[in-house]
């Protein structure tokens, strides 16, 4: 058996393995991250029923092809609606308790099941289906290095061009266009690129505005690779600073340095959060606004989460980024932030840029 077959199918079988545990018969799959990692289909719309045996993937003629060249010893049922199909599938299987992915069906097609299939007969899963993705594997992290390596070496040749009077625009551009010369299959996430004031605004959107002398710029960029998400943020500056400008970025520096030294395998992912808040002290962690990191992989934001309200503990394989921030309203803000891979006794920074303050005169 190819050994990317053998994968996606030993993760079907851990999957069925967990299923007299939750006390269901079968399992339903909306999130098409989710269908991607256990089966390898890559399209936009599907459902997936894991069964105590059988595997099967709904889709419309769409996907029908496609489906069939993606995918090996699943069975592929092509449908015209998937409500019927989803019953069909269900009362053929005699499952008399099937399990859902309670964050990825809206209440409109819950209400459809139930008219045809009692309450009692769902299983919501939450927290038990978050971590499916969590750890990865040597195939999905050696597809992260790429991704990490396309978007480093991307923003790596753009900051050697830009100059004041560029437009936030521009550099947005270039950085998508430089990625995609290098493999990249898109951009991960809306390139942020935000100079001067509109650097306070964590998720800024690039505008017109031009890059002067005295600006920071922030650029959190990331690219897919093959399904997989790079994450990286830089923040570059341009002419002369200020002191405090100087004292901020040093202070986001050592933040970061001091939260990627904390991290460690089997440990609460709020401790994370909590290290990087120290390291701003009472004075500055107020306008830290965001949580210090979050998981990567098939999507940009997945298990675990590194914040303060986290429950999540961290273990080896998981790929996350570390990126603590200074926003001061009006003014400017600055991010540093790397995607690592955590491992049993070390970490592995997959993200390449230097973090060191870069100044363009």
């Amino acid at each position: 058996m190819p050994q990317e077959i053998k994968f996606l199918s030993d993760r079907i079988s851990l999957l069925q393995k967990t299923f007299a545990a939750r006390k269901i018969d079968s399992l339903i799959f909306f999130n098409m991250s989710n269908i991607r990692y256990l089966c390898g289909f890559t399209g936009s719309e599907g459902v997936l029923i894991v069964g105590s045996g059988q595997t099967i993937l709904l889709v419309d003629g769409r996907y029908t092809t496609q489906a069939g060249l993606e995918t090996k010893k699943i069975v592929i049922k092509e449908c015209t609606d998937k409500i019927r199909g989803i019953v069909q599938q269900i009362k053929k299987s005699k499952s008399k308790r099937v399990g859902f992915e309670a964050d990825s069906i809206t209440l409109s097609l819950y209400n459809q099941l139930t008219n045809h299939i009692k309450k009692e007969h769902w299983v919501a899963l939450d927290s038990e289906l978050r971590m499916l993705r969590a750890c990865k594997d040597n195939t999905e992290i050696q597809l992260m290095k790429k991704a990490a390596h396309i978007s480093s070496s991307a923003i790596q040749a753009v900051i050697k061009r830009v100059q004041p009077g560029w437009r936030e625009k521009d550099l947005a551009l270039q950085l998508e266009i430089e990625a995609r010369k290098n493999g990249a299959d898109g951009v991960s996430f809306e390139t942020i690129v935000a100079a001067g004031d509109h650097s306070s605004l964590p998720h800024a959107r690039p505008t017109d505005r031009k890059i002067k002398p005295g600006d920071f710029v922030v650029i959190d960029f990331g690219i897919r690779y093959q399904g997989y998400c790079s994450d990286e943020t830089c923040t570059i500056a341009f002419g002369k600073l200020t002191d405090k400008q100087k004292n901020a970025y040093q202070v986001v520096k050592d933040a970061h340095d001091r939260t990627m030294e904390a991290v460690k395998a089997d440990i609460p992912a709020a401790e994370i959060d909590q290290c990087a808040r120290k390291a701003f002290g009472k004075k500055l962690s107020r306008y830290f606004t965001h949580g210090t990191g979050h998981g990567v992989g098939l999507d940009v934001h997945e298990a675990p989460r590194l914040s303060s309200l986290s429950g999540d503990i961290l273990k080896p394989g998981m790929v996350f980024t570390i990126e603590p921030g200074l926003y001061i309203p009006g003014l400017w803000g600055v991010r540093i932030e790397d995607t690592i891979l955590l491992k049993k006794n070390s970490c592995e920074k997959l993200t390449k840029m230097n973090k060191d303050l870069t100044i363009i005169e």
